[in-house]
């Protein structure tokens, strides 16, 4: 299964989310914040960024580009209810990035997950 990188600044999100993905077989690194996904992603390499879009001192689409300079081949997920924010061009997100718009089903995103794993 997959090494996946979550941040989610929702603590119960967060803890839902981390708990759901292990069920499905992988393994999942969580962080609160931007800025601590960043530090995850200089000490190891995953398989997928899945992260929020509005988070406290650094936002998801800036950790999705950053994540994206430090390792080209990691996928990268955004989990938010801004999908608009996303989708602008301005923003310059990674252009492969998908986005699964909040609120969604456990099962959609593990079903999401795998096959952007398996891509």
């Amino acid at each position: 299964m997959a090494a996946i990188l979550l941040a989610e600044d929702d603590d119960s999100m967060r803890r839902f989310l981390k708990k759901a993905l292990e069920r499905a077989g992988h393994t999942v690194v969580a962080a609160a914040q931007g800025d601590e996904a960043l530090t995850e992603l200089q000490l190891r390499e995953f398989d997928l960024l899945l992260t929020d879009i509005v988070m406290p001192v650094m936002d998801g689409i800036e950790l999705a580009r950053q994540a994206a300079e430090i390792d080209p081949g990691m996928k990268i997920m955004f989990i938010t209810g801004f999908a608009a924010v996303a989708l602008n061009p301005a923003n310059r997100a990674p252009e492969d990035a998908k986005i699964l718009s909040k609120p969604f089903h456990l099962r959609d995103l593990v079903q999401e997950v795998e096959r952007m794993v398996a891509a």
